[in-house]
Parts: structure tokens; C-alpha cells; sequence
């Protein structure tokens, strides 16, 4: 069996730039809400270190400059909220498995929390099955939850639809808790509205969209193409006019403003991966753009 969170620790190995290495040592403790952090260790200042976290009665003891290092007093439980659902098994906008995406973004996230001595679970379904996995915070725990989504996700999955999932977490979980949702490319209905309005009061909410492949793209025209919520084919002759592309990129446009204007007004910070490529920038974008987020 494949590792899967070795292939999220080599992306993250890839990625090992200042911001990469400033969430690995420090950074992610001050991301989340609530969180109390305390004094660890004096380390030697590299590049990109937070000027207001250098010594600096330190730095003038040893002739050099020397950095604070902390470490979080108080444990948080991140809750992966993940669609498992056959859309997921569809291909992303860049031609990925949308699935491959969602776990490498699980993945990092869940190696962060754990690194850093948060507990990690995980809620993975579809409209038909939800399926909770307690936290915990071993490196053979998060490969558990990673093979659990990877399992989960075939195109014989009953269909998507992450209200049965926010509703399973409204009336099961009264602890406050990091909901990191990954989710489908699609219209967040009145149903899932009225969730996130109730989650967000309890909660913090992080909310990661994997996008979707736009099917008028010209250079997939030439192939054959299925709807994986019923197994239609998408008839090239339609697919490949020109006002129909106009339409659909209109459409998603209208979709993305819609979400991004609900999640605005609820205080949960979102972000949108298309490749596997995009997710580990993404995660940090979205981190970083959370904790300087009003709560």
C-alpha cells in the first residue's frame, strides 16, 4: 500500500521556502482562535523570523542574533470535514482526481495540527454514509484517515452532498473545535447555509473548495467526457460551442461570488485549490489569511 502522508510530507519538502518552514516551527500556533502559547527555547535567527520575536538581551549575551521559539499550552481538535462522494472522484480543473487533491490537502493540514500537538479527526461521507474516525495524533493515525478518504471515494460513492455531514457534526459535537472543510466544487444550498450559520457560532470554520474541470475547455474537447452523478455523456458537438463556454465560465464565476460573500459574512476563511500543485501555497494563503481574519 502506497504511503499517502509520505507523499504529503515530499510536497511539503518541495515547498520548503521561508513560509513553509516558518508554519513548520512556529507560525501555525498563533493561527487559530484561543490558542495560548508559551516560551520553549531560544534558537538562532535565520531569514524570515518575526523581528518582534527576536531576544534581544540574548542576542547580546551570545554576538549574534537569537529568536524565541514557542510552543502551544493548550491542545485543539481539527476536525476534517471531507466530501467522499462520487463527484470527488471526478477530475479536477488541472485533469487531476479531484480526490488526490482533497487528500493532500487534508494531509498537510493534518500534519501541521499534528506536529505541533493538536489532535486530529476526521469526518468523511456522502450523502448516503458518514463515517467519524476519533482524534488522535500519530503519523500512523493520519495515514489511517488519509487511506480512509482514498478508500471512501470511487465512482460507485453514493452522491455528494456535505449538509449530512455539517448536520452530523451540529448534533453530535458540543466541544469547540477546528472544522477544516474540503469540499466539492459546487452551490452551497439553503441547507448548508443554514448549518455553517449554526457551526460558525461554535466553531471555527476553514472551508478549502477543490474546483472543478470546466468541460468546454478546447483542449478536452476531443475526448470523451461523463457526468459522474449519473453517467451521461457529455457530447462533444455541445461541448465544444462557444457560447456554452462563455456561459459556464459565467456560471462558476456567479458561484465562487455567491460563497465567497456567504463565508464573508459568517467569519470563515476560504480558499480554492485546482491542482495539486496549487495546495500547499493555498493552505498557507488560507492560514495566514485566518489568522489575521476578524473573529
Amino acid at each position: 500500500m502506497t504511503s499517502l502522508l509520505r507523499k504529503v510530507k515530499t510536497r511539503l519538502s518541495i515547498h520548503a521556502h521561508r513560509k513553509v518552514r516558518g508554519m513548520l516551527e512556529g507560525e501555525y500556533t498563533s493561527v487559530f482562535h484561543g490558542r495560548s502559547i508559551e516560551f520553549d527555547d531560544l534558537r538562532h535567527y535565520v531569514p524570515g523570523d518575526e523581528v518582534k520575536d527576536i531576544d534581544w538581551k540574548a542576542t547580546a549575551r551570545m554576538g549574534t542574533p537569537m529568536t524565541r521559539r514557542y510552543i502551544a499550552s493548550r491542545k485543539h481538535t481539527v476536525l476534517l470535514v471531507t466530501d467522499t462522494g462520487r463527484n470527488m472522484a471526478a477530475v479536477a480543473a488541472s485533469g487531476e482526481h479531484k480526490i488526490d487533491i482533497a487528500i493532500l490537502a487534508a494531509g498537510v493540514v493534518g500534519y501541521l495540527a499534528a506536529r505541533h500537538g493538536d489532535l486530529v479527526a476526521i469526518l468523511a461521507g456522502d450523502a448516503e454514509q458518514t463515517e467519524y474516525r476519533r482524534p488522535e495524533s500519530t503519523d500512523a493515525h493520519l495515514e489511517r484517515l488519509l487511506q480512509l478518504m482514498a478508500a471512501r471515494t470511487t465512482l460507485g460513492s453514493g452522491r455528494s452532498d456535505l449538509s449530512t455531514q455539517l448536520a452530523y457534526v451540529a448534533r453530535s459535537f458540543r466541544r469547540r473545535m477546528i472544522l477544516v472543510v474540503i469540499a466539492d466544487d459546487r452551490v452551497i444550498d439553503q441547507v448548508q447555509q443554514r448549518l455553517l450559520r449554526r457551526l460558525s457560532v461554535q466553531h471555527e470554520i476553514l472551508w478549502l473548495t477543490v474546483g472543478d474541470a470546466d468541460p468546454t475547455r478546447a483542449d478536452w474537447t476531443s475526448g470523451d467526457m461523463y457526468d459522474v452523478a449519473d453517467g451521461a455523456e457529455l457530447p462533444r458537438a455541445v461541448r465544444s460551442q462557444r457560447h456554452l463556454r462563455a456561459e459556464f465560465a459565467e456560471a462558476a464565476r456567479a458561484r465562487m461570488a455567491a460563497a465567497d460573500e456567504l463565508f464573508d459574512s459568517l467569519a470563515i476563511s476560504s480558499g480554492r485549490v485546482e491542482a495539486e500543485a496549487e495546495v500547499v501555497p493555498g493552505l498557507f494563503r488560507l492560514l495566514e489569511g485566518h489568522r489575521h481574519a476578524r473573529r
